[in-house]
């Protein structure tokens, strides 16, 4: 059984307007051939969909679940349909964008908003996520451009390094940090490891792969056996966790700095300088990017080269 669409668009008005004269005037038809329309559905389907209840127009069980049906796509069609004559001189539309939690949070809603200022006609979308996930989402055609952590997507990458256009934007320094009350009360030797990896860590993610980034890093072991006391699913909880004295966190030096400067938190250091994670941006390789992708990618370097910036993500080692 085929439906026509111009039926489906005329029961989703009526349905909308829970009446056929409003219906008929939003959609520029007679009340009749409305009517008509509706009843010429209902026969090509074999079920009632409105009723008459004193003056008043009822759906049908069968008209709501029908509705619920179509209602996704056509609510959209006249967006959708809207994207479709973009300009071809400047940028326009929807921007699907996906970036690590803090990244996220901290430093893409500002950048957004001044790309905008140059250019009102973008519309964004974030998703943020894990590294992986994100590669992923970029994979299956649900971003656009992902923004990444490359610490944590070698192996992804090692696999597929032809799959995608990798640019670095920022590096960032990974430091271990604790409070200052904590470093004081536990009197931390960072040359003595074996009591170091027995001391409290706090991760923000399950598998704690920044912990044992630092721990093969610092101390060429990549399998320690350390204690996690609390794993909580965002990086500034964490964060509070450690200034509580709770124990000691993986983190990036731009997120902390305020506290290193006033004291509050203390950089664990070894004679190792620190590691570096690149923050990137990534597109498929094999996908003809669009003007509005070229220019929002072109803006977002420019923004992270800024001095302000630069000082933000520089970090001890520099």
């Amino acid at each position: 059984m085929k439906v026509g669409l111009n039926r489906l668009e005329i029961f989703y008005t009526v349905f909308d307007c829970k009446s056929v004269s409003r219906a008929a005037e939003q959609l520029n038809l007679s009340q009749p051939a409305v009517s008509q329309q509706i009843k010429k559905l209902e026969q090509e389907i074999g079920v009632l969909l409105f009723t008459r209840l004193h003056k008043k127009l009822i759906p049908t069980v069968a008209a709501i679940g029908l509705y619920d049906e179509i209602a996704p796509f056509l609510s959209g069609l006249e967006e959708k349909i809207r994207l479709l004559k973009k300009p071809s001189d400047k940028p326009f539309g929807l921007l699907r964008l996906g970036a690590p939690y803090e990244f996220g949070r901290e430093y893409l809603p500002i950048i957004c908003h001044h790309y905008r200022q140059l250019y009102p006609d973008v519309e964004f979308t974030v998703h943020l996520d894990e590294t992986i996930p994100l590669l992923k989402r970029l994979d299956e055609g649900t971003i656009d451009v992902g923004i990444i952590d490359l610490v944590l997507a070698t192996g992804h990458l090692g696999n597929n390094a032809d799959y995608y256009s990798i640019t670095p934007l920022v590096d960032e320094e990974l430091v271990m940090v604790c409070s200052t009350e904590y470093y004081e009360k536990h009197r931390i030797e960072i040359e003595k490891y074996e009591k170091f990896r027995k001391l409290d860590f706090i991760s923000d993610e399950h598998q704690s792969m920044y912990l044992k980034h630092w721990f093969a890093h610092h101390y060429d072991k990549p399998n320690t056996d350390f204690r996690v006391v609390m794993v909580v699913e965002s990086h500034q909880a964490s964060l509070h966790c450690v200034r509580l004295g709770m124990g000691l966190a993986m983190t990036c030096y731009h997120l902390v700095w305020k506290d290193i400067r006033y004291g509050s938190m203390v950089v664990i250091n070894t004679e190792r300088k620190n590691g570096i994670n690149t923050i990137a941006l990534s597109q498929l390789q094999d996908k003809k990017p669009t003007l509005t992708e070229k220019s929002f990618c072109s803006f977002l370097l420019q923004e992270m080269k800024k001095d302000t910036m630069k000082i933000r993500f520089a970090g001890s080692n520099s």
